[in-house]
C-alpha cells in the first residue's frame, strides 16, 4: 500500500486544512527568530489542478498584486530590491545591503548560471527533460549550505528546491520547503511556482500535471493567530470560488521582458494605463491582466484614489476583481463585495 499526500483541487482546501491542523493539533510550541509559533513536522498536499492558485477568504485579504509581480520577479530571475520591494516594502528588512535580497530571490538562483557555468539550471533541467522524458533527474536546487555559514543571515532560502518529472505527458512538480509559514508564506509560494511550473510546461509542449508541496517546518506565527481565527470561521459558513485561467501559450521569455517593461512604467509613474491602452499593449489578454493589476497599484500608490478606474476594475478576471475588493476599500464595488 501506498501513502500519498492528501488531495485537493484548489489551494483553498490544503489552505484551510493545513491552518486547522497548526490550530488545533500542533506538535510543538517553538520560539524561532523572536517568533512564537505552533508547529508540525513532515506536512504535505497534493494539488490536481495548479492553476487554482488563489484563494478566495475575505478575512484573508490576499495580495493578489504582490503574488503576480512575485512570481515574474521570480521567472525573470532577478533579485532587486528595486522592483519586489515597492510591491512588498517588509522585504527591505531581510536584505543584507539594502539593494538585493539572498537566498529568498529563487528566480536568481533557478533562471540565472552559476559562476563557471554557461546555462541557468532550469534551462539544463528542461534541455534534460525533452531528451529524456522520463528522467528523475529534473531537480533545482535552491537551499545551499553555505547560507548558514554567514552569521546572523537575514535571508536564508525556505525553498529547498523543485523537481521537475513528465510522466504519461503532463509535467509534475514536487516542492520541498524547509519551513513554511502557513498563514503568510504558503499562499505566495504556491501561488509562484505553480507559475513556474505552467511556464515550464509551457516551454516543454506538455501539460500541466499535479503539483505537490512539502514540507519540513509547518509553522503559525503566534502574532497572526487572531487573523488565522477569522480565517477559519469564514470557511464554515462562506464559500467563493472562481476559476483561474490557463497561462497563454505563447508565453516565454521574451513575454516576461515585455510584460515588465510595463511594470516598470507603471511603478515608476512613467505612464498611466486605462484599459483600452491595456487592450492594444504587445501582450495576449492573459497577460494584460497583470498590467491591469500594476496599474491598480500604481493609482493606489502613486495617485492615492479613493476609487480606483471603474474601467480598469471592469476589465479585470472577476475572481482577480473580487480579491481586490476585499484588501483595498479603494477597488470595491458591488460585486467585489458579494
Amino acid at each position: 500500500m501506498f501513502l500519498n499526500a492528501p488531495t485537493y483541487r484548489t489551494v483553498e482546501g490544503a489552505y484551510l486544512d493545513l491552518l486547522r491542523l497548526a490550530c488545533q493539533g500542533p506538535e510543538y510550541r517553538i520560539t524561532a527568530r523572536g517568533n512564537n509559533a505552533r508547529e508540525i513536522i513532515g506536512v504535505s498536499f497534493r494539488l490536481t489542478d495548479p492553476r487554482q492558485r488563489l484563494p478566495y477568504i475575505a478575512a484573508r485579504k490576499v495580495n493578489v498584486i504582490f503574488q503576480f509581480a512575485e512570481a515574474l520577479w521570480y521567472l525573470a530571475g532577478r533579485r532587486d530590491l528595486k522592483m519586489i520591494g515597492y510591491y512588498a516594502p517588509s522585504m527591505r528588512y531581510n536584505s543584507a545591503d539594502g539593494i538585493t535580497l539572498g537566498g529568498s530571490a529563487y528566480g536568481h538562483t533557478l533562471f540565472n548560471h552559476a559562476d563557471g557555468d554557461t546555462e541557468a539550471p532550469f534551462d539544463r533541467v528542461l534541455e534534460l527533460l525533452r531528451t529524456e522524458t522520463d528522467s528523475k533527474r529534473g531537480y533545482l536546487p535552491v537551499f545551499s549550505a553555505a547560507e548558514l555559514a554567514t552569521p546572523n543571515n537575514p535571508d536564508v532560502a525556505c525553498l529547498s528546491g523543485l523537481h521537475f518529472l513528465i510522466r504519461d505527458g503532463h509535467l509534475h512538480m514536487v516542492c520541498n520547503m524547509r519551513a513554511n509559514d502557513l498563514d503568510c508564506g504558503l499562499l505566495s509560494d504556491v501561488f509562484s511556482f505553480t507559475m513556474i511550473q505552467e511556464y515550464a510546461a509551457l516551454q516543454l509542449g506538455v501539460e500541466l500535471g499535479q503539483y505537490i508541496h512539502t514540507i519540513g517546518s509547518a509553522h503559525v506565527n503566534d502574532r497572526n493567530a487572531t487573523r488565522v481565527q477569522r480565517v477559519l470561521n469564514e470557511a464554515d459558513v462562506r464559500h467563493t470560488h472562481f476559476t483561474f485561467p490557463t497561462m497563454s501559450a505563447g508565453t516565454g521569455p521574451d513575454i516576461i521582458e515585455r510584460l515588465l517593461a510595463h511594470e516598470e512604467l507603471l511603478r515608476t509613474n512613467t505612464v498611466k494605463y486605462g484599459a483600452d491602452e491595456v487592450a492594444r499593449l504587445d501582450l495576449d489578454a492573459y497577460w494584460q491582466q497583470a498590467v491591469l493589476l500594476f496599474e491598480v497599484y500604481r493609482q493606489l500608490r502613486h495617485d492615492l484614489a479613493d476609487a480606483v478606474g471603474r474601467d480598469v476594475l471592469d476589465a479585470l478576471h472577476p475572481g482577480l476583481r473580487w480579491l481586490l475588493g476585499h484588501r483595498w476599500a479603494a477597488c470595491a464595488t458591488t460585486e467585489g463585495r458579494r
